[in-house]
């Protein structure tokens, strides 16, 4: 789709507002600076405990027909150390810890259905936006990122595209002229990171002229690599590091195996990033994916 396609089909709003739906279901890098990939932005939090920010989620990029791909993964620890992989249920095929929790479930007993909660599956999604506001880190303001979020801020887009009442207007706030800023306010909740507070404002463009929105659409990522098949392990492969973690085969050092999307000419390639490092180390890998949680 080219710039001007983009704009006289108001970002296809008919046709992400159908992927929409199907979306609502029942369950509704380079290794860099420890796990950090610069293409990737997150909110963080001030001295008082709660999160500000103004971002606006962006369209598809170009040659691409979605503005978000959503994946599931499994990020959970036993005693060969951490299983941390994208689920093959994101490819809508079978996957071995989705298998495996399914038959923990379905023996009946609390103990291995607290085992099956433990290891469930994590739904997150994937979308361009453009920062307006960071008070955090002003430096961002004016740029371009990748952000991965929940489905309690996806429920949020789907609220706007969707809405209860007679009184709000359906907008689609992938859009680049008749979108809306997104305000996104967090609070610490029961320990855990809470949105109920954000909310998009009134419909504005991105930018007054169409060649700044222009420069902002041509800044964006691609997405399919995120769902591409290539950037998935195997299912044998899969089901090898499943049964490594349960079984506890480790080496005397705490070895974490961290897959994170690298870009390539463009392209997000899957690499195995493997740490090896002391034990003493642990808590900030620990505190990394606790993070991870607070996200949902």
């Amino acid at each position: 789709m080219d710039f001007e396609t983009l704009k006289s089909s108001s970002s296809n709003f008919d046709k992400i507002t159908k992927a929409l739906e199907k979306n609502l279901g029942p369950e509704d890098q380079a290794n860099k600076n420890k796990y950090q990939d610069d293409r990737l932005w997150k909110p963080e939090l001030d001295k008082t405990g709660n999160g500000y920010a103004v971002i606006r989620f962006l369209p598809a990029s170009n040659n691409e027909e979605m503005p978000w791909q959503r994946v599931w993964s499994h990020a959970f620890q036993d005693k060969g150390g951490w299983y941390i992989e994208n689920s093959l249920t994101t490819l809508n095929t079978k996957d071995p810890v989705s298998e495996d929790n399914t038959r923990l479930w379905n023996t009946g007993v609390d103990s291995d259905k607290d085992i099956a909660r433990k290891r469930k599956r994590k739904l997150s999604y994937y979308s361009n936006i453009y920062i307006v506001s960071d008070p955090k880190h002003p430096e961002n303001e004016g740029k371009v990122f990748l952000y991965k979020f929940g489905k309690k801020i996806f429920d949020k887009i789907s609220e706007a595209m969707q809405p209860q009442f007679a009184d709000e207007k359906a907008i689609n706030p992938f859009d680049f002229w008749k979108g809306a800023n997104f305000k996104l306010k967090i609070r610490k909740v029961d320990g855990y990171w809470n949105y109920d507070k954000s909310e998009f404002e009134g419909v504005t463009p991105v930018a007054t002229e169409d060649t700044a929105i222009k420069a902002i659409w041509a800044k964006q990522y691609p997405l399919k690599p995120f769902v591409d098949p290539s950037n998935f392990k195997s299912y044998e492969e899969l089901k090898e590091k499943l049964n490594r973690i349960i079984m506890g085969t480790r080496s005397t050092e705490t070895v974490e195996t961290v897959d994170l999307p690298q870009q390539v000419n463009g392209k997000v390639k899957s690499t195995n990033v493997v740490n090896s490092k002391p034990a003493s180390e642990e808590d900030d890998t620990l505190s990394y994916f606790s993070k991870l949680a607070d996200e949902e």
